[in-house]
Order: structure tokens, then C-alpha cells, then sequence
């Protein structure tokens, strides 16, 4: 067998793309030696490389439409000189390291300030950086949900989808009342 690095590089990117059949085939023509198939690696390897950067993006575009974040933000459309917002904290949460040791952070404020702009763009960094499952809801929405749920003996499905995620972002947490029953629900 032949260790030729461009070939098992291409058998890899088959493999990770899931394409097993293809990946086994790629294998016993290089076990061949197939002059054929040495020649069209350098063009495999481009269109393997081009599909692989396709699903990257049209991942990313997904989980940014699951997470349904009210409208993309991030930190470039931030103006940390107009707040008193502290940017050395707010670039640090933006690395993620938070979600990886499963810390909270709770931004408080007063209206206006830029808590749901900086919460959103660390959502956005979450899923096109770090390839995390984010959700965001208003808390009063999130509530609601729970209680319909509740209301329709579907209880805990709501639940078990928000701890598949990585982040989950509760925006307007205290601006508006909720029923006794739906902050017991929450908490």
C-alpha cells in the first residue's frame, strides 16, 4: 500500500463527509495504485474542500435561524465609547470560554444600555465561531411557552430540548410581570 498524504487526505474528507462507499473505493484504488486516480486527486481534493466550506456555511446559516436572535448583531455594531458597558469584560465573554466551564452571565442595566445587542453577539460568535447550539427568548415568551406546554400535558419537552443547547440567552428578564405559576416553571 502506498502512503501518498494528498490521496489519504482525500479518503478522510470522504469519511467526514460521510460518504463511507466512496471513501472505501478511494482506499482500494490507492491500495491500485491507479494512475488514474493519483491524477484526480489534486481535483477531488478542491471539490471535497469546496463542499465541506458549503456545509460549514450553510450550517452556521441554520443554527443562526434556529437560535432565532431577534436581528443579527455583533460586536463591530457596538459602540462601547456611547456606554458605559465595560469592553474588557464584554471582548473576554465574546472568546466563550464561560460556556465552556458552564458559567452564567447575567447582563443588568437599564433600558438602552446594550444588554440584548452584546447578549445577541455573543450568541452570534457562539454559533459561527465556536460552533455551539444557541436559542435566545424574551423570558416573557419562554414563560409562556412552558405554561402552553403545561396547558397541553406536554410538560418537560420544552425542557429537553433547551438542554441539548450550548447557550441559552434570556433577554427582558424582569421588565415585564409573569404569573406565579410560569416564574415556578422557570426557576
Amino acid at each position: 500500500m502506498r502512503h501518498d498524504p494528498a490521496s489519504a487526505a482525500v479518503v478522510v474528507m470522504l469519511r467526514s463527509l460521510k460518504m463511507f462507499g466512496m471513501a472505501q473505493a478511494a482506499d482500494e484504488l490507492i491500495e491500485q495504485g491507479a494512475p488514474a486516480f493519483d491524477a484526480a486527486v489534486p481535483m477531488l481534493a478542491g471539490l471535497l474542500k469546496a463542499e465541506m466550506a458549503e456545509r460549514e456555511v450553510r450550517s452556521i446559516a441554520y443554527q443562526i435561524k434556529a437560535a432565532r436572535f431577534p436581528a443579527y448583531k455583533d460586536l463591530a455594531g457596538f459602540d462601547f465609547a456611547a456606554s458605559e458597558i465595560n469592553e474588557a469584560l464584554v471582548r473576554q465573554l465574546h472568546q466563550g470560554d464561560f460556556m465552556e466551564n458552564a458559567d452564567n452571565v447575567v447582563l443588568i442595566g437599564g433600558p438602552g444600555t446594550g444588554k440584548s445587542h452584546i447578549a445577541t453577539a455573543l450568541g452570534v460568535q457562539a454559533v459561527e465561531h465556536h460552533r455551539k447550539k444557541v436559542r435566545f427568548f424574551s423570558t416573557v415568551d419562554l414563560v409562556n411557552a412552558l405554561e402552553q406546554e403545561k396547558t397541553m400535558n406536554r410538560s418537560g419537552q420544552l425542557a429537553e430540548r433547551l438542554l441539548r443547547l450550548d447557550l441559552l440567552i434570556l433577554d427582558e428578564l424582569g421588565y415585564l410581570p409573569f404569573s406565579p405559576s410560569g416564574g415556578a416553571m422557570l426557576f
